[in-house]
């Protein structure tokens, strides 16, 4: 996936259906010589399987996070997986951003979880952008591009009903409730988005994007101090690359423009966002 190999296995049924349902349209090699996580998810313990039945995540056999409800499993899988990157992926620059691309500029769009990050993501996804993430920002140490890793979009609660309104159906996984993010789906990437996974592009905007019930769409432009600022909080390995990633950053904003978006409507930051990328 991108420019990672994942190996899964599971015991779990409904694990097993999501992840063929969500990545139907990949196409999966032989196992190959080399892994860069090797993951399971499991059963928590054989009497589990009928009293309050829980799985297990695992990443070569260690058990990094508590066991969740067993309708949970996909969920947990899918947030194994970046925790899986931001936590050993450390030839990139790894920011909690959407990202997408258009014209052959990849707009970042860091946020805080539930600002509708990844709401604006899906939306933009199946609207003709391509979609590198609704998660990680992969920035390359080596080549200052932001590298795609288009998985499965997380949607919570409400925004599951809405996106689904919005692109006329979709693929998503069952739904997982009682979260501790709530009620949480995983929507397919778009199958264009997939089979351009190796394919980088140069960060061209840094848009911080917020969900605002009735703004239709505000751009409003940011000073790049302040915003190279804020992303640093958005980085998950920022204190560990040290100088590397400063110098990154430093080259990222001396060449992208910067913007708050406060949205309620899609079409209108879909032309809003075509237009800084014209």
């Amino acid at each position: 996936m991108g420019p990672f190999t994942f190996a899964v296995a599971t015991d779990n049924a409904a694990v097993a259906a999501d992840l063929q349902r969500i990545y139907q349209h990949v196409a999966l090699p032989a196992r190959p010589d080399f892994v860069d996580f090797d993951l399971s998810v499991r059963t928590r313990l054989p009497w589990r399987r009928f009293i309050k039945p829980q799985v297990d995540f695992f990443r070569n056999e260690q058990r990094p996070f508590k066991p969740l409800p067993r309708d949970q499993g996909y969920a947990m899988l899918e947030w194994g997986m970046n925790w899986c990157v931001a936590n050993h992926a450390h030839q990139y620059l790894i920011v909690h951003a959407g990202v997408v691309e258009r014209n052959g500029k990849a707009i970042v769009m860091p946020a805080v979880q539930g600002a509708g990050k990844s709401t604006l993501t899906a939306a933009l996804a199946y609207s003709g952008w391509r979609l590198f993430s609704d998660e990680l920002a992969l920035l390359g140490l080596a080549d200052a591009q932001v590298h795609p890793f288009p998985r499965a979009i997380n949607l919570k609660n409400d925004a599951v009903g809405i996106i689904a309104d919005f692109i006329g159906g979709g693929v998503f996984s069952r739904t997982a409730h009682d979260t501790s993010k709530g009620s949480v789906a995983l929507l397919q990437p778009p199958v264009d988005s997939l089979r351009a996974m190796r394919t980088p592009a140069p960060p061209a905007v840094v848009v911080f994007p917020s969900y605002v019930p009735g703004s239709g769409v505000r751009l409003t432009s940011l000073p790049r101090p302040a915003a190279f600022e804020e992303v640093i909080g958005h980085c998950f390995n920022y204190h560990l690359l040290g100088l590397e990633a400063f110098e990154l950053l430093y080259g990222m904003f001396s060449r992208c423009e910067c913007y708050r978006l406060e949205y309620s409507d899609f079409a209108l930051a879909d032309a809003a966002l075509t237009e800084l990328v014209a």
